[in-house]
């Protein structure tokens, strides 16, 4: 990453990774005071969802999401044209995993065609790793966990005004970064 940034210092580095926002709430523990009983949850029975790409600028906490109908190597490319319009001119490094349709051949055909588009994929089980994964983890909590919202348009709004709104900073480099980068 380094060497990208003194190659192109106008370059910008995302975490990029794709989830599902189902309309069935999912529940989690919550604090009540003793003796009261917390907010009683009615369990959508529809499995409506949608598909959300999301990119973490790792310098700023910025996030950029798209609602997408598929998580497909099709859709991964209309996200990276999303993306290259956000930037513009700029060059692109993607941190993503090694979903399927990341490694296809859609993908490869497209990353050869834009040069200035870079990816490194994961480690191969390593979720912790990707910072987009703590951001769909921070909206979860805040947004879609123990919902109570009756129409699924309504949750997939507040969902992505969570996105759009919220600056996710995360210490990635000191995290995971070995202690030597870290040494005086």
């Amino acid at each position: 990453m380094t060497d990208f940034l003194q190659a192109q210092p106008d370059g910008v580095i995302l975490a990029m990774d794709q989830m599902s926002l189902y309309f069935q709430a999912t529940m989690t523990r919550v604090w009540a005071k003793r003796g009261q009983t917390p907010t009683i949850l009615r369990v959508a029975t529809q499995r409506d969802y949608v598909h959300f790409y999301g990119a973490l600028n790792v310098s700023n906490g910025h996030q950029i999401a798209l609602t997408l109908p598929q998580q497909t190597g099709e859709m991964t490319c209309y996200f990276l044209d999303h993306l290259q319009a956000c930037y513009p001119g700029r060059a692109l490094f993607i941190l993503w995993d090694r979903a399927t349709w990341h490694k296809g051949e859609t993908v490869r055909t497209y990353l050869e065609q834009h040069s200035h588009i870079l990816t490194l994929h994961f480690p191969p089980g390593s979720p912790q790793l990707n910072p987009q994964e703590h951001v769909w983890e921070s909206a979860r909590d805040a947004v879609s966990h123990n919902h109570t919202y009756t129409d699924f348009p309504a949750l997939v709004k507040a969902f992505s005004q969570y996105l759009s709104q919220t600056l996710f900073q995360f210490e990635w480099l000191e995290h995971y970064a070995p202690p030597i980068l870290f040494t005086v």
